[in-house]
């Protein structure tokens, strides 16, 4: 790798630790804890990549991007942030960033996508980026959070697809939050300013009513919810109705629960209307693929609920562990609700564990995840979770490297379980795999594993 690394962290451990990993790959670093600092360098010239935190003590990493992008055409950009939110993906798509990505971050991860940066400013030619000029400023509280890769990815794929002129079929079980990634993907997009209609099923009967519904839409978005429940007729509505949309034509999106490529074996739903729907399709995870992001969502809620004036709630732990715990077959819009009432309930102010097992005793599927997979072979689920890694990219193929990558996914959890099944004992350890303990000891180094956990930089 070969270059000038410009960082800027308010971390002195995560500066401290990127220093050591640049300089190891054959570049040269400046670091920094200031904006103002890191602006100066660029203004003088320095450095053929920046990796910026967005949360500086001296102002947002987000915001500078136009300037950098004035003063410094074709930089490239790398944005950290522990902001994990969709308002920050979009953000520095927006602004044009090289890449994104959410707090704690792999460090070989990012060092290769440090190292592509490098590769691509010594090819390209610079243009100038957009400007992140329009953007709401008052869309922060959208709750689509998530630190998960599935979450991070869904994030990536809604900042490429917002303003492409593509329909999307956004699917994904009751609660996960659909709608929303529909409203996102309007109110960030260069529709923002224009009409976005929700169309349901009534809507479209009549003869007049597809032309009603795409005067009311103009030119900004119309959205089809739970287009899997139309009946066979008002299909045949929207088909014909997209074959002759006006200019300017509405960004044509659709939520569906359902799995529409059943429904079409079974002939309830149109093969030609799929096609027409799915330019891009998005995958909404449920809570039970990303068990990680609860914590999170609950202090989002949390936190949401003291400034509605709810009064001021937290978790114990053992309360938090049940919440974590649960199935939440109504995904992100049940547990909203769920700690919305226990904030009301709750006469103290930590919730406890009793409290959250009467509330949740009185709600469906109350059952720890791990039982979720009885019965299905290995192979099966991870097949489910591969097949739905590449749905994720919609029409693309998933980065290059895949066989590697997945290896890596895969191994990694299976060591850090082992070793923490067996008390950090390596030699148990290596005779539970099966593997030669140096072996084991090379494969801990090579993957960053300590005795629990894979290495995060926080």
């Amino acid at each position: 790798m070969d270059g000038t690394v410009l960082v800027a962290d308010d971390d002195r451990t995560i500066r401290t630790v990127l220093t050591q990993a640049l300089t190891r790959a054959g570049c040269k670093v400046h670091a920094t804890a200031s904006l103002v600092t890191l602006m100066r360098w660029v203004e003088e010239g320095k450095g053929d990549l920046v990796i910026s935190d967005v949360m500086m003590p001296d102002g947002n990493g987000l915001e500078a991007l136009p300037r950098i992008a004035q003063e410094r055409p074709g930089l490239p950009v790398i944005v950290i942030s522990a902001q994990n939110t969709i308002m920050t993906a979009i953000q520095a798509a927006e602004a044009d960033a090289y890449d994104y990505l959410p707090k704690p971050f792999d460090l070989p991860d990012l060092m290769k996508r440090a190292q592509k940066a490098l590769e691509q400013k010594r090819r390209i030619t610079p243009v100038v980026a957009k400007t992140a000029e329009g953007i709401p400023s008052d869309k922060g509280d959208l709750p689509l959070v998530g630190r998960t890769a599935a979450m991070q990815e869904l994030y990536r794929l809604v900042a490429r697809v917002m303003n492409a002129d593509l329909s999307v079929l956004i699917v994904g079980e009751s609660g996960t939050g659909k709608s929303l990634i529909a409203r996102a993907i309007h109110d960030f997009s260069d529709r923002r300013s224009l009409p976005f209609i929700v169309a349901q099923s009534g809507d479209l009967q009549g003869a007049d009513g597809p032309a009603t519904l795409l005067a009311r839409a103009k030119g900004g978005s119309l959205v089809f919810d739970e287009v899997g429940d139309y009946d066979e007729d008002t299909q045949a509505r929207i088909v014909r109705m997209l074959d002759a949309l006006p200019d300017p034509a509405p960004r044509i999106m659709a939520t569906t629960q359902a799995d529409l490529s059943v429904l079409m074996e079974a002939g309830r739903f149109r093969q030609d209307l799929f096609y027409r729907l799915g330019g891009v399709t998005l995958s909404v995870p449920s809570l039970r693929e990303r068990v990680e992001d609860i914590p999170l969502l609950a202090d989002h809620f949390l936190t949401r609920a003291e400034r509605d004036g709810l009064g001021t709630r937290r978790f114990t732990n053992d309360a938090l562990q049940l919440v974590r715990a649960y199935s939440w077959p109504g995904n992100v819009r049940q547990l909203e609700n769920t700690i919305r009432r226990l904030i009301v309930t709750s006469p103290e102010e930590e919730i406890t564990r009793a409290e959250v097992e009467f509330v949740l005793g009185n709600q469906p599927a109350i059952e720890p995840l791990r039982r979720g997979g009885e019965g299905e072979k290995l192979s099966a689920s991870i097949g489910r979770h591969l097949r739905r890694y590449f749905d994720l990219h919609g029409g693309n193929l998933p980065p290059p490297g895949l066989y590697d990558r997945i290896l890596k996914e895969m191994e990694a959890p299976l060591l850090e379980i082992a070793l923490d099944a067996t008390g950090g004992n390596q030699a148990r350890c290596a005779d539970l795999l099966g593997i030669n303990r140096n072996t084991l000891r090379k494969k801990i180094t090579d993957l960053d594993i300590q005795v629990t956990r894979r290495r995060k930089l926080m």
